[in-house]
């Protein structure tokens, strides 16, 4: 999940954004209108946390720029004003959800969610591929019923691959999804994360492979056609 806090007191643009990470969020942030309509421009957010009273360009202008553009990205805004004129304005400019300050933070990480549920095409509430589960909600994963012990960013690779429903995902796009941009994208960060997060998984391994292009975990109830090796992408010779 990849979120964008544009906020320009930078305390608290800093604190939303350390507590969005430790939910398990990919998280940027701008303190200015300018900045946040460059990094919305040439990034795919989820959601996008707004606020209002923004110098350079302000809340309002960045917002109905975003929803012009067409992109899916969801929109929450934060202001100081709980006034229901100031929220209806904010909801006619295109907003999809608005949060007056203060706020209680679990209440801004379950708005985050739910827009971040509206972002993408839909999911089942619990991810299954095998034997194993995924729930994005409760973060946890299990295989045949067995807790399984993940770090943040690889539940997020694996929260990524299956609810992919089978398709290839590229490195790239992992990179973009899991991780924020200070990540460097010429390191070997997903490779390594995917090694680790199959190490965690066991066998039968249930992350594919797929030379040149990424990986996949095939959808439940989906064949997989002629194999691929788990660890290298090569399939098996023909015999």
């Amino acid at each position: 999940m990849r979120i964008l806090v544009v906020e320009d007191e930078q305390p608290l643009a800093e604190a939303i954004a350390r507590g969005l990470r430790r939910e398990g969020m990919a998280v940027d942030v701008a303190f200015d209108g300018e900045s946040g309509h460059e990094k919305v421009t040439v990034t795919r957010y989820d959601v996008v946390v707004l606020d209002r009273d923004l110098p350079k360009m302000s809340g309002d202008e960045l917002c109905q720029e975003i929803v012009r553009s067409g992109a899916l990205t969801r929109v929450i805004m934060l202001t100081a004003s709980s006034a229901i004129e100031d929220r209806v304005e904010g909801l006619s400019l295109g907003a999809d959800d608005y949060l007056a300050k203060p706020f209680a933070f679990a209440e801004l990480v379950a708005r985050v969610r739910a827009l971040a549920r509206r972002a993408t095409p839909a999911t089942p509430p619990v991810l299954v591929a095998a034997d194993v589960e995924l729930d994005p909600a409760k973060r946890t994963v299990t295989r045949s019923g067995q807790l399984v012990d993940l770090t943040r960013k690889e539940f997020g690779v694996l929260e990524v691959l299956m609810a992919a429903g089978g398709t290839v995902v590229s490195s790239e796009e992992l990179l973009e999804r899991v991780w924020d941009e200070n990540a460097d994208p010429f390191t070997t960060t997903v490779r390594v994360t995917v090694m680790t997060l199959r190490k965690k998984l066991g066998e039968p391994g249930i992350i594919e492979t797929v030379v040149g292009s990424g990986y996949r975990v095939p959808a439940a109830g989906r064949g997989t056609g002629p194999a691929l090796d788990t660890a290298s992408g090569a399939r098996p010779a023909d015999s």
